[in-house]
C-alpha cells in the first residue's frame, strides 16, 4: 500500500491554540494504531519576529499508512470516533489520500459514517482486479 493519507483538522472562530490541542489528541489516537507514522505537517518557515500562524498548518497531520492492508479503515474508524466525542463545537475534516478527497463538515453522524465508508471503500478496492 505505502498511502499517505493527510487530514486537515479545522474548526470555525478557533484559535490556533485550540486546533493544535485538537489535531494533538488526535495524533495521539492515530499513532496507537497499525500504520508507519503519524506527523505533523511542516509548514513554510515564520520570518523573525512575525506573529501570524497558519491554523490549517496547525491543524494537519500526515499519516503513513504503510503496507497494512486495514490500516486506512483503522484510520477511518478513529477518525470518526473522535469526531463523534467533539460534542462541543464539531470541527471540520478533509482527508485526502492522492488526488481522491473526502470533506465533512455539519454533517449528522449517518452522513459522516456513510461518507467514510465509501471513501474507505474506493481505496480498498483501487487495487483489486476487476
Amino acid at each position: 500500500m505505502g498511502d499517505q493519507l493527510m487530514i486537515l483538522l479545522s474548526e470555525e472562530g478557533a484559535e490556533a491554540e485550540r486546533v493544535a490541542e485538537l489535531t494533538g489528541y488526535l495524533r495521539e489516537e492515530l499513532l496507537q494504531l497499525d500504520v508507519d507514522d503519524v506527523t505533523a505537517v511542516p509548514g513554510e518557515a515564520v520570518p523573525p519576529g512575525a506573529r501570524a500562524v497558519d491554523v490549517a498548518q496547525i491543524g494537519s497531520l500526515l499519516v503513513a499508512l504503510g503496507s497494512s492492508a486495514t490500516a486506512l479503515t483503522q484510520v477511518v474508524t478513529v477518525v470518526r470516533g473522535w469526531l463523534g466525542r467533539c460534542h462541543d463545537a464539531r470541527p471540520s475534516l478533509r482527508l485526502q489520500l492522492d488526488d481522491d478527497v473526502l470533506e465533512v463538515s455539519k454533517a449528522t453522524d449517518e452522513q459522516v459514517a456513510e461518507a467514510f465508508e465509501v471513501f474507505v471503500r474506493r481505496h480498498a478496492t483501487a487495487g483489486a482486479p476487476p
